[in-house]
């Protein structure tokens, strides 16, 4: 449900756009409670290849420096294992984006891609199978970001907690350490996440340069933390 609302959130560029309220009720006032859920499909096989491989490989590598690596160790793992399942999941990505969005669009823009697999598919027809590596870079890049302050950040604040505060309980550590570390990981990668976003709604070829340049024209420096809210509420808890 938040992933739609974030992703309008970005997609739209423009000082006047809506905001978040005025965003969900629009997608529940046109397409009722469904309209939360556009996407699913896409967003269920991102996680299974995105998410799924950041954790095992982060988790995986990092025990192989034993018991407590530094900080400097754990983000360099992290930031291989975040960059590896953004490649892995951009495709699921694409189509997830344009998904979500759709609705949003003018009626001769919209795709009305069915499913994951239909989209692939039509996308491999009519753009060409480079389409769906659309915005890699950039996907990796936030891919990267995200999972170091989000997996290697939790690490070394639930080790300094440990070690130098009264949260000595393994529930209260974690949970202290898991809504910093997800509000480190939302505030530094949601700039990326809105360029993400804007790049890949389009089937345009617009570069990197060319979307942040027309972000900043049309939004100023609003434009870095559009979404930061609906984004906070998925990933903090």
């Amino acid at each position: 449900m938040l992933i739609s609302c974030q992703v309008r959130l970005q997609a739209q560029a423009g000082i006047n756009s809506p905001g978040l309220v005025d965003v969900c009720t629009g997608i529940f006032k046109q397409e009722g409670l469904s309209g939360f859920y556009s996407g699913l499909s896409a967003s269920l096989v991102r996680q299974a290849t995105y998410s799924t491989i950041r954790f095992a490989v982060y988790e995986d590598v990092k025990q192989r420096f034993g018991p407590s690596p530094d900080a400097f160790v754990l983000g360099i793992i992290a930031a291989c294992s975040g960059f590896a399942g953004g490649l892995a999941g951009n495709f699921a990505d694409v189509v997830n984006v344009r998904m979500q969005n759709d609705s949003a669009l003018p009626e001769a823009r919209r795709k009305n891609y069915r499913n994951i697999f239909d989209g692939v598919i039509r996308i491999v027809r009519e753009e060409g199978a480079a389409s769906l590596m659309k915005g890699w870079m950039v996907n990796c890049t936030r891919a990267t970001a995200q999972t170091t302050a989000q997996l290697a950040t939790y690490d070394v604040i639930k080790r300094y907690l440990m070690e130098h505060t009264s949260l000595q309980g393994e529930w209260s550590s974690q949970l202290t350490a898991s809504f910093l570390a997800g509000l480190v990981a939302t505030t530094v990668t949601n700039p990326i996440d809105v360029t993400k976003t804007r790049i890949m709604s389009t089937t345009e070829a617009e570069g990197l340069f060319a979307v942040v340049r027309t972000s900043f024209q049309k939004d100023g420096l609003g434009w870095m933390f559009r979404g930061w809210l609906p984004s906070f509420s998925r990933i903090g808890p």
